[in-house]
């Protein structure tokens, strides 16, 4: 049995006769279970997405459709015997059928796969060409297909971006320029599109027409949304340029000639460099990865386990860089930690399982995701602390710390984790580890609206990154700074706005090519909507800007703006809650003030009860990079427009 819903959905026998599914309902049904990859889907949650309004007899409709599905797919079953194929699991049905029987199972997996071992490349290949057209396509109106629509879509211009790169990395690709040419022309915004299209022509002895290639993007990019090309596409542009980029790409880091490193080499200098920056830092990702693509090819899991655990680099971010990276590492290590098993090496294990806390950022993750995120982290700190490893500690109380934004209001608590940090890199001399405690304190503080304390702070923190080489902490120094100003220019005789604006400005363009894009995107507009707020100002409404991940929240905002509040009204409604990150209490503040602006009583009281327990913080100000004010402003406006009769 082989069910397929890349492109119309579709069930086949083992023979290759097709399977008579039913009509449109049937195929739904059928397509809902394969959607939820193998989990029960509950008997009300098939019902509401079948139908926008349920019929009385919804629930009988759905048993009927589902009977008829296990005669279509188990024909030959006797009766009375349970089925095996969809089966009934608590008060709903799930789907049992081996994942490489199910196309979109196969491709997610292939895909996985291929993000680790490039050796996986054919099968990625073969695995895309399975597509027969946008996935679901025969159930066009639900909103779950739509939404699994859209996220696969995204996976597979991932997929033809991955297998291009890996051919050109091994020295093939010339014959990609016709496929990347038609890739790039549908999508147009796909940066890394561009730069895999002027690679494969200038593989191919196309020097002028990658160039071309380079330039168009750069204008598209600059002319239609404002934007420079990113660091890498305008170092690629000059190495084409000169003559000096390389026609393979380069599978193990710091190779110098003659040498070739091991994964253990490769993941310490990639751990070293990963503190300098700007292409430092993004060079250091990719060869992290790649140390662990060359373990994992031994087979030997205490080797897999050091290497993933050996890049114990200090994080402070709650979104990732490269979510795709950070997947795939977390993937391994998790692949990893099942391999050793519970009897494993404890240290390997604490490691690990720190690693897939830290990398498990909470602004990227599911609620499941998230839940197993946290267990990671307080399982990798119980077993530092009964091993005695002070940097294990550390690096396992990092993890605790990223995962320590479960809902608003927890400053204080992520301000004690700090001063651990900070007391075990002072008795056992863990310098990158004493940044990172001063850096989560300045979070902290700011947070608590103790500009004093966060000063100290950052100036602490300035001092040891002197000393240790760490040029990224001068970069988040200065947009606390830009932050401290923006406070101050609401007090009588503080900066002006403008000067508080331009100090956001300056501390933009020095982020912009630090090599940390998970922090980067969206924050400028955020901090200019935090200033004119402060001052009782509309939101800006330049199109340019680019609201990053934080578009849904400032967009209601962004719309009265504009005066054009049915449009703010129904962007309102659509609003989701907010990740659970650095920045949740922002943007529970912004849907508090559109609700409030809108007189939407009952989402101002969603907003409200979120917020209750951060009444004491200043929102935004838990990032250390910008404000929007105190809290208890907003809640107290969402309170009074909650009990507006």
């Amino acid at each position: 049995m082989r069910i397929d819903v890349l492109g119309a959905v579709r069930a086949r026998h083992d023979d290759g006769s097709p399977v008579d599914l039913g009509g449109p309902r049937h195929r739904e049904v059928l397509a809902r279970l394969v959607a939820a990859e193998g989990q029960m889907v509950t008997t009300d949650t098939l019902v509401s997405d079948l139908w926008a309004d349920p019929p009385a007899r919804a629930v009988g409709a759905l048993r009927t459709f589902v009977a008829a599905l296990r005669r279509a797919l188990e024909p030959d079953r006797p009766p009375r015997t349970p089925p095996t194929v969809i089966v009934t699991e608590g008060p709903g049905y799930a789907l049992r059928l081996q994942r490489e029987h199910v196309d979109v199972h196969h491709f997610q997996d292939t895909l996985a796969r291929a993000r680790l071992n490039p050796a996986a490349v054919t099968d990625l290949g073969a695995a895309l060409a399975a597509w027969r057209g946008p996935a679901y396509a025969d159930v066009p109106g639900s909103t779950w297909a739509q939404r699994e629509r859209t996220r696969l879509e995204e996976l597979r211009l991932e997929a033809v971006e991955l297998r291009a790169r890996i051919l050109l990395d091994s020295g093939e690709g010339t014959d990609l320029v016709a496929e990347l040419g038609a890739h790039v022309t549908e999508h147009p915004w796909r940066e890394p599109a561009w730069e895999l299209l002027a690679r494969a022509l200038f593989r191919a002895g196309r020097q002028a027409d990658a160039l071309a290639g380079l330039r168009r993007a750069r204008a598209q990019l600059v002319d239609q949304l404002g934007l420079d090309p990113s660091p890498s596409l305008q170092a690629l542009e000059t190495e084409i340029l000169t003559g000096s980029a390389p026609l393979e790409g380069a599978h193990t880091a710091w190779a110098g000639p003659g040498v070739r490193l091991g994964p253990r080499t490769t993941v310490d200098l990639a751990r070293t460099l990963a503190l300098a920056g700007g292409d430092a830092l993004l060079r250091s990702r990719r060869d992290r990865l790649a140390a662990i693509w060359a373990a994992q090819r031994t087979g030997d899991l205490s080797l897999t386990a050091r290497v993933i655990g050996a890049y114990d680099v200090p994080a402070i971010w709650s979104r990732a860089d490269d979510p795709e990276q950070s997947r795939a590492v977390v993937a391994a290590a998790e692949r990893t930690l099942a391999g050793l098993g519970p009897d494993g090496p404890a240290d390997l294990r604490a490691r690990l399982l720190a690693t897939i806390a830290i990398e498990s950022r909470s602004a990227d993750l599911s609620t499941a995701e998230l839940k197993r995120a946290q267990q990671a982290a307080r399982q990798a700190e119980e077993l530092a602390r009964k091993l005695a490893d002070p940097a294990l500690l550390a690096y396992a109380v990092n993890g605790v710390f990223l995962q320590s934004f479960g809902s608003p209001g927890l400053a204080g608590a992520r301000d004690r984790t700090g001063v651990e940090i900070l007391d075990l890199a002072a008795r056992h001399d863990l310098p990158n580890f004493a940044v990172l405690g001063r850096l989560i304190r300045l979070q902290s503080a700011s947070a608590l609206g103790d500009l004093h304390d966060a000063s100290s702070h950052a100036h602490a923190a300035d001092q040891l990154a002197a000393t240790t080489e760490a040029p990224l902490v001068p970069v988040l120094t200065r947009w606390f700074r830009a932050r401290a100003t923006a406070a101050r220019s609401t007090e009588p005789g503080g900066p002006s706005a403008a000067t508080a604006a331009a100090h956001y400005r300056t501390a933009e363009e020095i982020l912009r090519t630090a090599g940390m894009p998970g922090l980067h995107r969206g924050l400028f507009p955020l901090a200019l909507l935090g200033l004119r707020l402060l001052h009782d100002r509309p939101a800006p409404t330049d199109p340019h800007l680019d609201w990053g991940p934080y578009r849904s929240w400032t967009r209601p905002l962004v719309l009265l703006a504009q005066d054009r509040n049915e449009q703010a009204r129904a962007a309102l409604a659509e609003v989701p809650e907010p990740p659970h990150d650095h920045m949740q209490e922002a943007m529970w503040c912004l849907t508090a003030r559109a609700a409030v602006l809108l007189g939407e009583r009952g989402i101002a009281a969603h907003a409200a009860a979120a917020l209750r327990e951060a009444g004491a913080e200043h929102a935004g100000a838990a990032s250390g990079l910008l404000t929007l004010g105190p809290v208890a402003r907003y809640l107290s406006e969402a309170q009074a427009c909650a009990s507006t009769r």
